[in-house]
């Protein structure tokens, strides 16, 4: 009986094992170089270019870009984009091929994952134009 229960036990143990957000280390290692898509509920979201020295690029995928950093806060990847002092801070896990995303500034409203990756720029467009 004894076997039993420390077998049940062990495993209830492993999901919180596996759902440790990762490090900046971690994070950073996986992105480094790379362009990521993300997706909310089926539909294309954005998309984030991870320059070097933890720069950031992101796009709604509209061609309208931000410039951005990211640094690691209270186990959280924050980013500071150009138009918005205020940091953003999500929780990254790494799930099957790719990572899920948990907004922690209001973890109820936003769950991205990752729909793709590659190491091509993002196509931004340049200033508006106009008379």
């Amino acid at each position: 009986m004894n076997q039993i229960a420390a077998l049940l036990l062990s495993l209830t143990a492993l999901p919180a094992l596996a759902a440790e957000p990762l490090t900046a280390g971690e994070f950073e290692s996986y992105v480094a170089g790379k362009t990521l898509y993300f997706g909310l509920s089926g539909t294309p979201y954005g998309a984030e270019e991870y320059l070097p020295d933890r720069q950031v690029r992101w796009s709604f995928l509209d061609g309208q870009c931000k410039d951005g950093f990211w640094y690691e806060e209270a186990r959280q990847i924050c980013f500071v984009y150009e138009d918005n002092p205020e940091p953003q801070c999500w929780s990254f896990f790494k799930e099957g091929a790719g990572l899920r995303a948990v907004f922690e500034n209001d973890p109820s409203s936003t769950v991205l994952y990752e729909a793709n990756q590659n190491d091509q720029p993002m196509m931004c467009l340049g200033p508006d134009v106009g008379v």
